[in-house]
């Protein structure tokens, strides 16, 4: 569910060095584990209090940066018991807020009431922005991804994201093992401010002018990477669809299909229930086997006939985004069709490392303009 495992892990790191005297140590993460505990439990009265006590803990000065990392989880968890509760209008009032920084998040109907999940969903679509297919866009509140991203408004903030984890977001992308070793060990916001401006003016393509023409345009693919392809508790930005969308841009084409069994190059039997090494042993038969003609026959059957793939068309997808020479210099092949599966136990568009689309990954890399 967006941040919630990663804020609460950064909370219980940051409040055993920096808490101030007036809270125990841990004070924050015990209750916030508190409250998704009386959430499991179905105490949403419970919850709802210990929210309120972790909030105002929050509040207290030193906290201001912290406090705005959990304000969308809060709101989520509010969100949750007031749905649980029947209050209905606060409940989209919260799930609200905390859309609004995990616009694709989605939620478990396993873990949930289901009239909670109904909220949920009700105020996701009134408040979601047009989504983005692998198809050519149109209708149906869906966009073509380049033409998502040609309507995209972005405008780069003025302060510098100066901090810890700014090494570990989409900047990893760029930053080599010795620069990012070097941002880690920096010890304060000043110092870690001054190595990022330093970062992108070593990458401004035209440093006699005012703008950086790549910090620009690499912090808005982050951007829209974030609000279209983040999934579950990952950022858009840090998903291998987020990945090649920052360091190749737009594709010139793509596409979805169901998923047919060998299209994973992974795993070419993905869909089916048997391997092609249980398929194959159903099939022989004759002497030696103990098995006679109509055995041998019901036993291929079961391994290979119907009912013997698992193709449900709405959790196993092939997403294609190809990419032309003309716009990706120094490529060697006429285009690149990189290829993302989803399906179940396998994960969520799983970029296919094939050698192309590897070897046009680390020339977009390589290309990255330096000083």
């Amino acid at each position: 569910m967006g941040r919630i495992a990663r804020v609460s892990r950064r909370l219980a790191l940051f409040l055993l060095f920096a808490l101030p005297a007036v809270l125990p140590a841990a004070t924050l993460p015990e209750l916030f584990r508190k409250a998704k505990d009386e959430v499991k439990l179905g105490s949403y009265d419970s919850a709802l209090k210990t929210l309120e006590e972790l909030e105002a803990g929050a509040n207290q000065p030193g906290f201001e940066k912290d406090k705005a990392a959990l304000a969308p989880v809060l709101a989520f968890y509010k969100g949750v018991c007031h749905a649980a509760l029947g209050k209905t209008d606060e409940a989209r009032a919260e799930f609200t807020t905390y859309l609004a920084t995990s616009p694709n998040a989605s939620m478990d109907p396993a873990m949930y009431p289901k009239k909670v999940v109904a909220a949920f969903e009700e105020t996701r679509k009134a408040s979601a922005p047009a989504k983005v297919d692998g198809g050519a866009g149109g209708g149906g509140g869906t966009l073509g991804i380049t033409t998502a991203y040609q309507g995209f408004p972005y405008q780069r903030s003025a302060s510098p994201p100066e901090g810890e984890d700014w090494a570990d977001g989409p900047a990893h992308l760029l930053l080599t093992a010795a620069e990012a070793d070097e941002y880690r060990h920096l010890a304060d916001a000043v110092a870690r401010s001054e190595f990022i401006t330093k970062f992108w003016k070593a990458r401004d393509p035209k440093p006699e002018t005012p703008e950086n023409e790549f910090r620009d345009e690499f912090e808005k693919r982050a951007a829209f990477a974030d609000q279209y392809f983040g999934q579950g508790e990952r950022r858009g930005s840090l998903t291998d669809r987020g990945m090649v969308f920052i360091l190749l841009g737009p594709p010139a084409r793509s596409s979805q299909k169901p998923l047919q069994t060998g299209d994973d190059t992974a795993d070419p039997a993905a869909l089916s229930l048997y391997t092609p090494g249980t398929q194959q042993a159903a099939t022989l038969g004759g002497k030696g086997t103990g098995l006679s003609r109509s055995q041998t026959v019901a036993n291929t059957d079961q391994a290979s006939g119907i009912g013997t793939t698992m193709n449900s068309p709405s959790s196993n997808w092939r997403e294609v985004w190809r990419y032309y020479r003309k716009d990706l210099k120094g490529l060697p092949y006429e285009y690149v069709d990189v290829q993302f599966i989803t399906k179940p136990g396998y994960g969520e568009n799983v970029l296919q490392r094939d050698p192309a689309s590897l070897d046009a990954l680390e020339r977009a890399k390589g290309a990255v303009p330096k000083s």
